[in-house]
């Protein structure tokens, strides 16, 4: 009995400190998915505000001659790095554009109201990701362009083995692929999503399939070879104090006969 009563004991730090092990890393990583899609959606917004900013100054521009407007345009681009290219529109119909060939955007967004489009593979730059802007007042528009790596730039700032997917319509793109991949990056575990509010886009944030077992493998090996050594100490210390008692309970014994 003395025997079973301290591997019992023995074995109660390492449980305990097992449960608590599982129980906070669940919690962080249900944090991490949490936190991460709010300063996603937070740090995308400000990326997207700076190609609002840039269309906004273009749309002073709209509707003007395209001779007269095309400079101001090309030094805007040139200006700001994470411009592709701005061209005014007519009646949604592209008549002035930065690039030498241009390639009609126009068609990419289903109404005046769309604003943030992505476009895979465009004529342009095959191969590729675009990010498209509409900007419109009455009759006249502009359209801002940007190449997708932008968002992945802001993707891969997360390094917490969590998955960030945006969501732009029926299309997404996440650090290391787009629609054209044969499926979407597993985000099954902790899976949390949320919508900006000014844009409209949506960001989808989980760890695959067996992350969550991997870290607890891991996490493991570093903590088990502690808890196991408190247990042994707990262990010895209980078992030489009814080592004691028993010997005490012996002498009275003992004394009495």
């Amino acid at each position: 009995m003395e025997l079973l009563l301290t591997l019992a004991i023995s074995l109660l730090p390492v449980g305990t400190g097992l449960m608590i092990m599982f129980y906070q890393q669940d919690k962080k990583h249900e944090e991490t998915a949490q936190v991460s899609v709010r300063e996603a959606i937070y740090s995308v917004d400000l990326a997207l505000d700076r190609i609002h900013a840039s269309a906004s100054a273009a749309m002073e521009l709209a509707g003007t001659r395209c001779e007269s407007a095309q400079p101001q345009l090309l030094d805007q681009v040139t200006k700001a790095p994470y411009l592709r290219s701005l061209a005014l529109t007519l009646d949604r119909r592209t008549y002035c554009n930065t690039l030498e060939t241009p390639h009609p955007v126009d068609h990419v967004f289903p109404d005046a109201k769309s604003q943030f489009r992505l476009m895979l593979d465009p004529p342009a730059t095959p191969n590729s990701v675009l990010l498209a802007y509409q900007l419109s007042k009455d009759d006249a528009g502009v359209i801002a362009t940007s190449y997708g790596l932008l968002l992945r730039n802001e993707l891969r700032a997360f390094q917490t083995g969590l998955t960030l997917l945006l969501e732009f319509g029926d299309v997404y793109i996440w650090a290391d692929g787009d629609s054209r991949d044969p499926a979407p990056p597993s985000q099954v575990e902790f899976f949390k999503e949320a919508v900006s509010n000014k844009y409209g886009y949506t960001v989808k944030a989980g760890y695959e399939k067996g992350y969550s077992a991997r870290e607890t493998r891991q996490t493991m090996k570093q903590l088990f070879p502690s808890l196991v050594l408190v247990g042994i100490i707990t262990g010895a210390i209980t078992y030489w104090g009814l080592f004691r008692q028993r010997k005490q309970r012996d002498r009275g014994a003992a004394s009495k006969r």
